[in-house]
């Protein structure tokens, strides 16, 4: 008799001890999961910054979005191999550019040559200021020290790029409204 009224009692104890245990395992994996996130993210747009860059460097009409573009080249190959390094580190497959990021490259491709050099500052504003955002959450909030290093060496490099992209898109006449917390590509203001 006694065990049939304990049984309750200690089955209800290991569910409501369970419960916080459950709850950090999802906790840990939502952070586990946005870290993965960050990745993804930064990994696709360091290689499209890569391509971007180079077809800035053959259609650019103007020399400043050229050297921009040969800027982003070298900058972002380098990201790119710390990045890497900190997926192998943390045990994420390498970067690869998503689909959304091979869709905004193929339209730079489609994109001719004497309206590219605006279109494509002002993408950059949009995309640095993603990127910053992204980079800042993941230095601040990662959990896998490997990636939340990797963001925290890159994050000043990013927001120098956000800098940049502004004062070159202004030097062209591009619309800079958009700031490192702006807008994003296919928002009010972007021409994606």
């Amino acid at each position: 008799m006694l065990v049939r009224l304990l049984a309750p009692v200690v089955v209800t104890g290991l569910v409501l001890n369970a419960a916080p245990a459950g709850a950090q395992a999802v906790t840990q994996h939502l952070a586990l999961a946005a870290d993965s996130n960050f990745m993804q993210l930064a990994g696709s747009l360091g290689l499209l910054q890569v391509k971007l860059g180079a077809l800035a460097e053959k259609k650019g009409s103007s020399p400043v979005v050229r050297e921009f573009g040969r800027r982003m080249v070298a900058d972002y190959s380098r990201a790119n191999g710390e990045l890497a390094a900190g997926a192998r580190a943390a045990a994420y497959p390498e970067p690869v550019m998503l689909r959304e990021h091979k869709q905004i490259l193929d339209r730079f491709i489609k994109t001719g040559r004497s309206s590219f050099d605006k279109k494509y500052m002002a993408a950059m504003i949009d995309q640095h200021g993603e990127a910053a955002r992204l980079f800042r959450t993941e230095a601040e909030q990662g959990r896998v020290v490997s990636l939340r290093q990797v963001a925290a060496r890159l994050l000043p490099t990013v927001q120098q790029h956000v800098s940049l992209a502004t004062m070159t898109a202004g030097s062209i006449g591009a619309d800079v409204t958009a700031t490192a917390e702006g807008a994003r590509p296919g928002s009010p203001g972007s021409d994606f």
